[in-house]
C-alpha cells in the first residue's frame, strides 16, 4: 500500500469517525445523500414511468404556458431533477437551494391544480429540509465535498 492511500484511509476513517459522534454532520449526511437520490430516482421514474403518470400532476394551465405535450414537459422536468440530486452530491450548499426552489415550483403547480393539498404541504415539509441542507452546508463549510468542523 502506498503512502498516499494509507493516508486516504486514515482521512476517510478519522472522517467516519466524526460523523458518528456528531448529530449535527449526522443530520448533513442524511439531507444530502437523500436530497441527492430522491430526485434523482424520480426523474429517472418519469422516464420509466413505473411509480405512477406523472402528466397527471401537470396543471392544465402550466401546461398550456409551454410548446409540446405534458409528456414532453414531465421529460425536461427529469433532466432537472436528476441534474438537481447530483448537484447536490457534488454542491450541497448551491444544490439545496436548487431543490427548494424546484420544490417551490411543484408546489405552486399543486395548488393550481387544486386536488393535491396534502402532497404541497409534504413538499413544504421537504423544501424546509432541502433549506436546512444549504444552510448545515454553508455552516460546515462544505462547497463541495469537504467537510470543516
Amino acid at each position: 500500500m502506498t503512502s498516499v492511500s494509507a493516508h486516504d484511509g486514515e482521512t476517510s476513517s478519522a472522517g467516519l469517525r466524526m460523523v458518528r459522534a456528531d448529530p449535527v454532520l449526522q443530520a448533513f449526511w442524511l439531507l444530502r445523500v437523500g436530497f441527492s437520490a430522491l430526485p434523482i430516482l424520480v426523474g429517472l421514474d418519469k422516464f420509466a414511468g413505473v411509480l405512477t403518470d406523472w402528466d397527471g400532476y401537470l396543471a392544465p394551465s402550466i401546461d398550456r404556458l409551454v410548446p409540446g405535450t405534458a409528456h414532453q414537459l414531465m421529460l425536461v422536468i427529469a433532466v432537472v431533477e436528476i441534474i438537481a440530486g447530483i448537484t447536490v452530491a457534488v454542491l450541497p450548499r448551491i444544490g439545496g437551494l436548487i431543490v427548494a426552489a424546484w420544490l417551490a415550483g411543484i408546489i405552486v403547480n399543486l395548488l393550481l391544480l387544486g386536488d393535491y393539498y396534502d402532497v404541497a404541504l409534504r413538499d413544504f415539509g421537504l423544501m424546509i429540509g432541502a433549506l436546512s441542507l444549504a444552510r448545515l452546508a454553508a455552516g460546515l463549510g462544505a462547497p463541495g465535498l469537504h467537510l470543516r468542523r
